[in-house]
């Protein structure tokens, strides 16, 4: 009777390294829920406002962290308008994401695979979207990134499980996310400008530009979530 052989370290290890980023992941969880995590957020953007130069680089990085953590940054992406400006904070959130979407794919296709293909399961939709990248690559990244019909946090953990090349997913992800990128960054911009006191018709002009940007952002979503059905991503349900 042959002895049943012990699971070696190599085998072990990566069931460990699993283990401990879920308990980490949980734990994230449960302190966004019952934690002040938006108002520790809020004093981190104080923060980033005295430290310079270094202030855009740790803000991305928080940023990038945010996304790889399920961490929703929508707080992060209006402060950054209001922070650096238009231009800098749309720069700042644009690398900031794309670095965390690149990390949370890369996770994906490493030793985190099991876990993500266990959360997907059979969902249709991923079905289709997985179907669809096999055919048509990054344009569907693309479309995708411009109409998020999915959670931007978790979409891209699932984009890792795709067929999609690393490259062509990094330039997908990085352009796609500049529209709307730059308008909620435009939100911001506009709000800090309202509440400082400038003038009048300056603050009417950043209120309209915001809300025109909005609206393009709107309709651009649309026309790329038209493009999605087409190539079947959107097809089934999820109950």
């Amino acid at each position: 009777m042959q002895t049943p052989a012990t699971p070696s370290p190599k085998r072990r290890l990566p069931v460990v390294k699993i283990s401990v980023a879920l308990l980490a992941l949980g734990l994230l969880i449960l302190a966004w829920h019952f934690l002040p995590v938006a108002d520790w957020l809020r004093h981190f953007q104080r923060y980033v406002r005295g430290a310079g130069a270094l202030g855009y680089v740790v803000y991305a990085l928080v940023y990038a962290v945010c996304c790889i953590l399920f961490v929703p940054a929508s707080i992060l992406t209006l402060g950054a308008g209001a922070i650096f400006g238009l231009a800098g904070g749309t720069v700042v959130v644009v690398i900031g994401a794309t670095v965390g979407a690149i990390c949370s794919f890369a996770l994906a296709r490493t030793f985190m695979r099991k876990r993500i293909e266990t959360m997907i399961g059979e969902s249709e939709r991923f079905q289709a979207l997985d179907r669809a990248i096999a055919r048509q690559g990054a344009k569907i990244v693309f479309l995708i990134r411009l109409a998020p019909i999915f959670p931007f946090t978790y979409i891209n953990y699932a984009f890792g499980l795709t067929a999609v090349r690393f490259i062509p997913y990094a330039a997908a992800t990085l352009i796609g996310i500049i529209p709307g990128t730059f308008a909620y960054t435009y939100l911001g911009y506009a709000a800090a400008g309202a509440t400082t006191g400038g003038s009048s018709a300056r603050t009417i002009i950043q209120i309209s530009g915001a809300v025109a940007a909005l609206v393009v952002t709107f309709f651009v979503a649309r026309v790329a979530t038209t493009a999605i059905r087409r190539a079947g991503v959107d097809k089934g349900s999820e109950r």
